[in-house]
Protein backbone atom coordinates (compact mmCIF):
# COMPACT_ATOMS: atom_id res chain seq x y z
CA UNK A 1 0.00 0.00 0.00
CA UNK A 2 3.10 2.39 -0.24
CA UNK A 3 2.68 2.86 -3.52
CA UNK A 4 -1.50 3.78 -3.10
CA UNK A 5 -0.42 6.34 -0.01
CA UNK A 6 2.40 7.95 -2.47
CA UNK A 7 -0.19 8.61 -4.83
CA UNK A 8 -2.10 10.00 -2.83
CA UNK A 9 -0.29 12.74 -0.83
CA UNK A 10 0.82 13.13 -4.61
CA UNK A 11 -2.87 14.11 -5.90
CA UNK A 12 -3.57 16.30 -1.98
CA UNK A 13 0.26 17.80 -2.93
CA UNK A 14 -0.87 18.49 -6.40
CA UNK A 15 -4.37 19.95 -4.97
CA UNK A 16 -2.44 22.71 -2.66
CA UNK A 17 -0.33 23.77 -5.13
CA UNK A 18 -3.46 24.73 -7.69
CA UNK A 19 -4.93 26.20 -5.12
CA UNK A 20 -1.91 28.55 -3.74
CA UNK A 21 -1.12 29.10 -7.65
CA UNK A 22 -4.82 30.42 -8.16
CA UNK A 23 -4.71 32.78 -4.77
CA UNK A 24 -1.10 34.38 -5.89
CA UNK A 25 -3.44 34.83 -8.96
CA UNK A 26 -6.49 36.61 -7.36
CA UNK A 27 -5.69 37.77 -3.75
CA UNK A 28 -9.13 38.97 -2.85
CA UNK A 29 -10.93 35.65 -4.00
CA UNK A 30 -8.26 33.43 -2.13
CA UNK A 31 -9.09 35.68 0.85
CA UNK A 32 -12.79 35.03 0.13
CA UNK A 33 -12.46 31.58 -0.14
CA UNK A 34 -10.34 31.26 3.48
CA UNK A 35 -12.71 33.30 4.82
CA UNK A 36 -15.45 30.54 4.21
CA UNK A 37 -18.60 31.16 3.20
CA UNK A 38 -20.12 32.54 5.92
CA UNK A 39 -17.77 34.98 5.66
CA UNK A 40 -18.06 35.75 1.95
CA UNK A 41 -21.73 36.06 1.95
CA UNK A 42 -21.55 38.87 4.61
CA UNK A 43 -19.15 40.37 2.29
CA UNK A 44 -22.03 40.41 -0.69
CA UNK A 45 -24.45 43.08 -0.98
CA UNK A 46 -28.03 42.20 0.01
CA UNK A 47 -30.85 43.96 -1.14
CA UNK A 48 -31.33 46.39 1.72
CA UNK A 49 -27.61 47.32 1.28
CA UNK A 50 -27.88 48.09 -2.60
CA UNK A 51 -31.04 50.29 -1.88
CA UNK A 52 -29.51 52.34 0.37
CA UNK A 53 -26.18 53.32 -1.21
CA UNK A 54 -27.06 56.59 -3.26
CA UNK A 55 -26.41 56.80 -6.90
CA UNK A 56 -25.34 59.72 -8.84
CA UNK A 57 -27.07 63.13 -8.12
CA UNK A 58 -28.90 65.10 -11.36
CA UNK A 59 -29.50 68.47 -11.25
CA UNK A 60 -32.81 69.70 -11.79
CA UNK A 61 -33.72 72.11 -14.36
CA UNK A 62 -34.54 75.43 -13.43
CA UNK A 63 -38.21 76.69 -13.28
CA UNK A 64 -39.55 79.75 -15.71
CA UNK A 65 -42.45 79.90 -14.37
CA UNK A 66 -41.85 82.96 -11.79
CA UNK A 67 -39.75 84.57 -14.25
CA UNK A 68 -42.29 84.77 -16.93
CA UNK A 69 -45.06 85.73 -14.13
CA UNK A 70 -42.73 88.88 -13.43
CA UNK A 71 -42.07 89.93 -16.85
CA UNK A 72 -46.03 89.83 -17.60
CA UNK A 73 -46.40 91.84 -14.09
CA UNK A 74 -44.18 94.15 -15.13
CA UNK A 75 -45.51 94.99 -18.71
CA UNK A 76 -48.98 95.00 -17.57
CA UNK A 77 -48.05 98.09 -14.92
CA UNK A 78 -46.72 99.53 -17.76
CA UNK A 79 -49.64 99.42 -19.76
CA UNK A 80 -51.47 100.68 -16.90
CA UNK A 81 -49.80 103.24 -16.55
CA UNK A 82 -49.51 104.56 -19.98
CA UNK A 83 -53.51 104.71 -20.21
CA UNK A 84 -54.04 106.52 -16.45
CA UNK A 85 -51.59 109.09 -17.88
CA UNK A 86 -53.59 109.84 -21.15
CA UNK A 87 -56.47 109.98 -19.32
CA UNK A 88 -55.37 112.25 -16.38
CA UNK A 89 -53.95 114.70 -19.06
CA UNK A 90 -57.21 114.50 -21.35
CA UNK A 91 -58.92 115.37 -17.93
CA UNK A 92 -57.35 118.50 -17.12
CA UNK A 93 -57.29 119.74 -20.78
CA UNK A 94 -60.42 119.34 -20.64
CA UNK A 95 -61.43 121.10 -17.59
CA UNK A 96 -58.64 124.33 -19.11
CA UNK A 97 -60.29 127.26 -20.37
CA UNK A 98 -60.67 127.45 -24.10
CA UNK A 99 -58.27 129.13 -25.56
CA UNK A 100 -59.28 131.48 -28.58
CA UNK A 101 -57.35 131.58 -31.58
CA UNK A 102 -56.59 134.88 -33.97
CA UNK A 103 -59.05 136.10 -36.29
CA UNK A 104 -58.21 134.92 -40.14
CA UNK A 105 -58.22 138.38 -41.63
CA UNK A 106 -55.70 141.17 -40.25
CA UNK A 107 -56.96 144.32 -40.22
CA UNK A 108 -53.41 145.95 -39.66
CA UNK A 109 -52.74 144.74 -42.76
CA UNK A 110 -51.29 147.48 -45.46
CA UNK A 111 -53.03 146.88 -49.02
CA UNK A 112 -53.47 148.88 -51.78
CA UNK A 113 -56.88 150.76 -51.71
CA UNK A 114 -57.66 149.75 -54.92
CA UNK A 115 -56.36 147.26 -57.33
CA UNK A 116 -53.20 148.24 -59.34
CA UNK A 117 -54.15 148.78 -63.12
CA UNK A 118 -52.44 146.41 -65.38
CA UNK A 119 -48.80 146.58 -66.22
CA UNK A 120 -48.39 148.60 -63.06
CA UNK A 121 -46.03 147.51 -59.86
CA UNK A 122 -46.02 148.70 -56.27
CA UNK A 123 -43.60 151.83 -55.68
CA UNK A 124 -39.90 150.75 -53.95
CA UNK A 125 -39.44 150.84 -50.71
CA UNK A 126 -37.66 154.17 -49.80
CA UNK A 127 -34.00 154.54 -49.20
CA UNK A 128 -34.18 154.96 -45.43
CA UNK A 129 -36.58 152.07 -45.17
CA UNK A 130 -34.96 149.42 -47.24
CA UNK A 131 -31.06 150.72 -47.32
CA UNK A 132 -29.74 147.41 -48.62
CA UNK A 133 -31.86 147.25 -51.82
CA UNK A 134 -30.02 150.97 -52.66
CA UNK A 135 -27.18 149.16 -51.97
CA UNK A 136 -27.68 145.95 -54.11
CA UNK A 137 -28.07 148.85 -57.34
CA UNK A 138 -25.37 150.85 -59.02
CA UNK A 139 -23.15 151.50 -55.63
CA UNK A 140 -21.95 154.63 -57.93
CA UNK A 141 -25.61 156.29 -57.21
CA UNK A 142 -24.62 156.46 -53.67
CA UNK A 143 -21.32 158.30 -54.40
CA UNK A 144 -21.77 162.65 -53.74
CA UNK A 145 -22.14 164.46 -57.05
CA UNK A 146 -19.37 166.67 -58.37
CA UNK A 147 -20.31 170.23 -57.26
CA UNK A 148 -21.04 172.36 -60.20
CA UNK A 149 -17.99 174.18 -61.16
CA UNK A 150 -15.39 171.57 -60.29
CA UNK A 151 -13.34 170.00 -62.63
CA UNK A 152 -12.96 165.96 -62.90
CA UNK A 153 -9.89 164.75 -61.54
CA UNK A 154 -7.24 163.74 -64.42
CA UNK A 155 -6.46 159.86 -62.60
CA UNK A 156 -10.16 159.34 -63.08
CA UNK A 157 -12.26 157.36 -65.79
CA UNK A 158 -15.59 157.49 -66.68
CA UNK A 159 -16.17 154.29 -65.19
CA UNK A 160 -15.88 154.99 -61.70
CA UNK A 161 -15.19 151.84 -60.61
CA UNK A 162 -11.31 150.69 -58.70
CA UNK A 163 -10.49 146.95 -59.12
CA UNK A 164 -9.39 145.20 -55.84
CA UNK A 165 -6.02 144.98 -56.63
CA UNK A 166 -5.80 148.50 -57.79
CA UNK A 167 -7.69 149.69 -54.21
CA UNK A 168 -5.00 147.43 -52.06
CA UNK A 169 -2.08 149.50 -54.25
CA UNK A 170 -3.04 152.49 -52.16
CA UNK A 171 -1.63 151.20 -48.97
CA UNK A 172 1.77 150.90 -48.26
CA UNK A 173 1.88 147.12 -47.30
CA UNK A 174 -0.17 146.61 -50.55
CA UNK A 175 0.08 142.21 -49.73
CA UNK A 176 -1.06 142.59 -46.27
CA UNK A 177 -4.15 145.15 -47.33
CA UNK A 178 -4.91 142.72 -50.43
CA UNK A 179 -4.94 139.25 -48.24
CA UNK A 180 -6.87 141.70 -45.56
CA UNK A 181 -9.82 143.00 -48.04
CA UNK A 182 -10.43 139.00 -49.44
CA UNK A 183 -10.49 137.53 -46.41
CA UNK A 184 -13.58 140.27 -45.29
CA UNK A 185 -14.96 139.21 -48.83
CA UNK A 186 -14.81 142.64 -50.51
CA UNK A 187 -17.16 142.83 -53.49
CA UNK A 188 -16.19 146.17 -55.21
CA UNK A 189 -15.07 150.03 -54.84
CA UNK A 190 -17.10 152.87 -56.29
CA UNK A 191 -15.09 156.21 -56.90
CA UNK A 192 -15.37 160.01 -58.04
CA UNK A 193 -12.66 162.67 -57.66
CA UNK A 194 -12.83 166.37 -58.56
CA UNK A 195 -10.52 169.74 -58.34
CA UNK A 196 -11.49 172.71 -57.88
CA UNK A 197 -10.23 176.24 -56.40
CA UNK A 198 -6.05 176.06 -57.36
CA UNK A 199 -4.53 172.73 -55.89
CA UNK A 200 -7.74 171.39 -53.49
CA UNK A 201 -8.50 168.16 -54.52
CA UNK A 202 -11.79 165.88 -53.49
CA UNK A 203 -11.73 162.01 -53.09
CA UNK A 204 -14.43 159.71 -52.36
CA UNK A 205 -14.36 156.15 -51.93
CA UNK A 206 -17.42 153.56 -51.16
CA UNK A 207 -15.87 150.29 -50.31
CA UNK A 208 -18.66 147.50 -50.64
CA UNK A 209 -17.84 143.83 -48.83
CA UNK A 210 -20.70 141.29 -49.20
CA UNK A 211 -22.52 139.95 -46.36
CA UNK A 212 -21.09 137.28 -44.26
CA UNK A 213 -20.77 136.29 -40.62
CA UNK A 214 -18.03 139.34 -40.22
CA UNK A 215 -19.26 142.70 -41.30
CA UNK A 216 -16.29 143.68 -43.24
CA UNK A 217 -17.23 147.43 -43.30
CA UNK A 218 -17.07 147.29 -39.79
CA UNK A 219 -13.92 145.88 -39.50
CA UNK A 220 -12.16 148.29 -42.38
CA UNK A 221 -13.42 151.10 -40.57
CA UNK A 222 -12.46 150.45 -37.06
CA UNK A 223 -9.30 149.26 -38.75
CA UNK A 224 -8.41 152.75 -40.53
CA UNK A 225 -9.23 154.47 -37.72
CA UNK A 226 -6.59 152.53 -35.74
CA UNK A 227 -3.88 153.66 -38.71
CA UNK A 228 -5.04 156.98 -38.89
CA UNK A 229 -4.14 158.00 -35.54
CA UNK A 230 -0.90 156.68 -35.45
CA UNK A 231 2.35 159.85 -35.63
CA UNK A 232 2.72 158.32 -39.52
CA UNK A 233 -0.58 159.79 -40.01
CA UNK A 234 -3.07 162.08 -38.55
CA UNK A 235 -1.24 161.47 -34.75
CA UNK A 236 -4.60 162.40 -33.77
CA UNK A 237 -7.71 160.70 -32.64
CA UNK A 238 -9.70 162.80 -34.35
CA UNK A 239 -13.34 164.04 -33.70
CA UNK A 240 -16.60 162.63 -33.96
CA UNK A 241 -18.95 162.51 -37.16
CA UNK A 242 -21.71 164.09 -35.69
CA UNK A 243 -25.09 161.33 -36.87
CA UNK A 244 -22.76 158.81 -38.43
CA UNK A 245 -22.62 156.28 -35.18
CA UNK A 246 -19.68 155.15 -35.81
CA UNK A 247 -17.66 157.91 -38.01
CA UNK A 248 -14.61 160.36 -37.31
CA UNK A 249 -12.74 163.12 -39.38
CA UNK A 250 -8.98 163.62 -38.84
CA UNK A 251 -6.70 166.59 -39.82
CA UNK A 252 -2.92 165.30 -40.76
CA UNK A 253 -0.08 168.07 -39.73
CA UNK A 254 1.27 169.95 -42.78
CA UNK A 255 4.20 168.58 -44.61
CA UNK A 256 6.22 171.06 -45.55
CA UNK A 257 9.72 170.52 -48.02
CA UNK A 258 11.70 172.70 -49.65
CA UNK A 259 11.86 173.60 -52.97
CA UNK A 260 7.56 172.66 -52.93
CA UNK A 261 4.53 173.59 -51.79
CA UNK A 262 2.63 172.68 -48.46
CA UNK A 263 0.54 169.66 -48.21
CA UNK A 264 -2.49 169.48 -45.65
CA UNK A 265 -4.72 166.40 -46.03
CA UNK A 266 -8.30 165.78 -44.26
CA UNK A 267 -10.32 162.72 -43.96
CA UNK A 268 -12.89 160.89 -42.55
CA UNK A 269 -14.41 157.48 -42.51
CA UNK A 270 -17.39 155.44 -41.29
CA UNK A 271 -19.66 152.88 -42.25
CA UNK A 272 -23.20 152.22 -43.06
CA UNK A 273 -24.54 148.57 -43.34
CA UNK A 274 -21.65 146.53 -45.58
CA UNK A 275 -20.69 149.86 -47.44
CA UNK A 276 -16.87 152.06 -45.63
CA UNK A 277 -17.03 155.37 -46.79
CA UNK A 278 -13.90 156.81 -46.88
CA UNK A 279 -13.68 160.75 -48.10
CA UNK A 280 -10.06 162.55 -48.14
CA UNK A 281 -9.44 166.58 -49.24
CA UNK A 282 -5.72 167.01 -50.31
CA UNK A 283 -4.61 171.04 -50.81
CA UNK A 284 -2.15 173.59 -50.56
CA UNK A 285 -3.66 175.68 -48.42
CA UNK A 286 -4.77 174.63 -44.97
CA UNK A 287 -7.88 172.58 -44.86
CA UNK A 288 -10.38 173.43 -41.89
CA UNK A 289 -12.70 170.78 -39.71
CA UNK A 290 -15.71 172.43 -41.13
CA UNK A 291 -14.48 171.85 -44.84
CA UNK A 292 -13.89 167.65 -43.84
CA UNK A 293 -16.69 166.99 -41.63
CA UNK A 294 -19.26 168.57 -43.97
CA UNK A 295 -18.18 166.79 -46.79
CA UNK A 296 -18.56 163.43 -44.75
CA UNK A 297 -21.89 164.24 -43.79
CA UNK A 298 -23.48 164.58 -47.31
CA UNK A 299 -22.20 161.73 -48.28
CA UNK A 300 -23.09 159.77 -45.22
CA UNK A 301 -26.94 161.02 -45.89
CA UNK A 302 -27.03 159.27 -49.15
CA UNK A 303 -26.04 155.57 -47.65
Amino acid sequence: MSRGGTLLESTETAAGADQQAAASACPEGAAAGAAGPETAAAALPGPETAAAAPGPVQERPPSRGRAGRTVGLIAAAAVLGLVAGTAVGYGVQADCEPTPLPALNQPDLAYPAKPLPAGESPARAAAVVDLRAEADGDLRKLLLPRPSGARKAEFLDDEGWLDTAGYASEFKQEGRALEFMLENRIRRVAITSWESGEHRQVHIQLVQFRSSGTIGAAVHTEDAQEWLSDPDYADDDGDVLPGSGNGRYYLFPVEREPGYLDFYEARAVFYRGDVMAEVSIWDAKKISKKDIRSLAERQLERL
